[in-house]
């Protein structure tokens, strides 16, 4: 902290520009996730200023970001559907769920697992990272027509039937829940649906088409109805803003291109007074802290979500450290990954008491920190900053921002968060693996996995889904090439130095087999062979295991299966230059002594042979 103040000069101009890059994506992304603008710009806030100060990059730049907020845009939309449609009556379990994320974050930081995030396999990281990209570029095709299913009179009538059907239901399950449903008097069930007015009808009729029209399949299902009900002035404010952001890029990069477009777009919109739509209020004043996380905590309400916190908080951790890794690519300093996930924990928890989005490092906040002098932790407390005084001061001019214009802003970050890398990388990897005549990388087919599944389905699974395949493939690979190590050779196809002097008179009779590398789930296949391989002759088989020196589960009960096979044949087994570790794993299971006598096993081939020439007779 000494030299904290050393570089304000710096601090300053790289925070408050990084700051002002961050408004725009802050509200866009508040409004992408279903929260509102209030959401991205109050997580902006907090975890900017929070990581940064208990952070362990000193130029990293936190706040919401496109694969946080395309996590959180699940979460949300599945709690809120639990609610009724109601954001009011979802929200503290949502940001209890973001307040278990950042927990998480800084037990993951406490317990020192920061360094090994980076063993994620780039392939689902990838397949991640361009699923979030068409994501968000397919479903802000919507607003950018300026199309919103709720207002639809044609497509809400549909879901009418099915409204009813859902009202008749909790109506029911509120009188079981009293205890006073009873199957032969209906009179207190009809007198309740009585009370059902049309507006709760219609209510609930455009909460389940707005969820039906959610995601990218929902996108796509009503996206005839959107082409047919375009809204030109709401279209033709969202290419205006993807104009200026690609278009204003080339004129120069030191002013921010998407806060350009917002403030061009949005002023000639409000100037002309053109009939738009605005995005939502902004809540004027300080944020207020939502107590009501703590008074209303529900642990099964949690339950089904903790997987989702866990997610949200290895995306997150993930998502900071490869900024981090950047940040110090750039200015030739070394981060600390475990102090970084703390800070990060803490900015992602005290976000969500005050009703924030979650968020990570952003490389192009951080990259614009340091360009522009950002030197140390002041800079991303700077920018949180800002973005507080610019919430006190412009809320209520920021609320005049056409929702179009952000929709706009989302497209191009959809279109720059995909990973064209590993996308040109495809034709180049090598097919590993084979479908009938179809022949794939592997690396490949984990990457569509995880894009595919992430797309259509669900992002929390595909990443664990894509883990798992990964991990599979991996485990795969490593066994194969450790397999190829581990041969099976009788005598007669390979001899080592030290049985050059085996007396040729009891070939017949013992049979050796040299075991090298590790017996493991990848080569017992092989291992398990040997009983095949032994002459009917034999009555001694000798295994050498001097460079075995690994066994696994699987190669123990492997091992155990031969030696009870042989012990059915009457044939013995001795043991050379049995390891340590191997040989403790065979103890724990009375491999030794029950299968193999102590007197059995030989430190090396030369006492071995002394007592085959004193126990073994030629009978062949």
């Amino acid at each position: 902290m000494k030299d904290f103040f050393k570089h304000v000069k710096g601090d300053a101009f790289g925070g408050i520009t990084a700051g002002i890059v961050a408004l725009p994506l802050a509200l866009a992304f508040g409004v992408s996730s279903g929260l509102g603008p209030s959401a991205g710009l109050y997580g902006a806030i907090f975890i900017s200023f929070f990581a940064a100060l208990f952070g362990g990059t000193n130029t990293q730049i936190s706040g919401p970001t496109a694969p946080m907020t395309a996590v959180s845009m699940v979460v949300i939309a599945g709690i809120i559907a639990a609610n009724d449609g109601s954001v009011e009556k979802a929200l503290p379990a949502i940001l209890t769920v973001f307040l278990l994320a950042g927990l998480i974050q800084i037990g993951l930081g406490a317990i020192g697992l920061g360094k090994y995030i980076r063993y994620i396999p780039y392939p689902v990281v990838s397949g991640f990272m361009t699923a979030i990209g068409v994501i968000i570029l397919v479903t802000q095709i919507l607003p950018a027509v300026g199309y919103y299913p709720k207002e639809d009179i044609d497509l809400v009538g549909q879901f009418k039937p099915l409204a009813e059907e859902l009202i008749l239901e909790n109506i029911l399950k509120e009188e079981a829940g009293e205890g006073i449903l009873v199957l032969e008097n209906f009179e207190e069930t009809i007198r309740r649906a009585k009370l059902t007015t049309e507006d709760d009808i219609g209510k609930e009729s455009q909460t389940l088409a707005k969820s039906a029209s959610s995601g990218v399949l929902g996108t796509i299902k009503v996206l005839p109805r959107a082409l047919k009900n375009i809204n030109w002035l709401e279209l033709i404010l969202a290419l205006s803003t993807i104009f200026i952001v690609y278009g204003f890029k080339r004129v120069t990069s030191k002013i921010p291109s998407a806060l350009v477009a917002l403030i061009v777009v949005s002023g000639v919109a409000y100037g002309f007074g053109l009939d738009y739509r605005p995005i939502e209020e902004i809540p004027s004043g300080l944020p207020l802290p939502h107590i009501e996380i703590f008074t209303g905590f529900s642990l099964a309400s949690l339950t089904p979500y903790i997987f989702t916190a866990i997610t949200l908080a290895l995306l997150g951790a993930i998502d900071s450290l490869l900024t981090s890794v950047v940040a110090d690519n750039m200015t030739k300093t070394k981060h600390k990954p475990n102090k970084e996930l703390v800070g990060q924990g803490i900015g992602n928890s005290i976000g969500a008491i005050f009703g924030g989005l979650p968020g990570a490092g952003a490389t192009i906040r951080t990259v614009v920190n340091i360009n522009s002098g950002g030197k140390t932790r002041l800079s991303g407390m700077i920018a949180g900053v800002l973005l507080l005084v610019i919430l006190l001061a412009l809320g209520p001019v920021a609320s005049e921002i056409p929702a179009a214009v952000l929709a706009g802003i989302l497209i191009t970050v959809g279109i720059g968060v995909m990973d064209y890398k590993g996308l040109k990388a495809i034709p180049a990897l090598p097919k590993d693996i084979s479908f009938g005549p179809i022949k794939l990388s592997s690396e490949v087919l984990i990457m569509l996995v995880v894009l595919v599944l992430s797309t259509f389905w669900n992002l929390v699974y595909a990443v664990g889904i894509g883990l798992v395949i990964a991990s599979l493939m991996f485990m795969k690979k490593i066994g194969d090439l450790t397999a190829e190590r581990s041969d099976v050779k009788s005598l007669k196809e390979e001899t080592w130095a030290d049985e050059g002097g085996f007396p040729s008179s009891l070939r017949e009779e013992v049979f050796i087999k040299h075991v090298k590398g590790p017996l493991f789930f990848g080569s017992t296949s092989d291992f398990q062979a040997l009983t095949s391989q032994i002459p009917k002759t034999a009555k001694i088989v000798i295994i050498r295991l001097g460079r075995m020196q690994y066994m696994d589960q699987s190669g123990l009960y492997a091992m155990e299966d031969m030696l009870q096979e042989l012990k059915m044949d009457n044939i013995q087994v001795l043991f050379v230059g049995l390891l340590k570790q191997p040989r403790y794993m065979m103890e724990r299971i009375d491999i030794i002594p029950d299968f193999i006598p102590t007197e059995h096993i030989f430190k090396d081939f030369k006492t071995c042979l002394q007592w085959v020439r004193s126990n073994v007779k030629d009978v062949h």
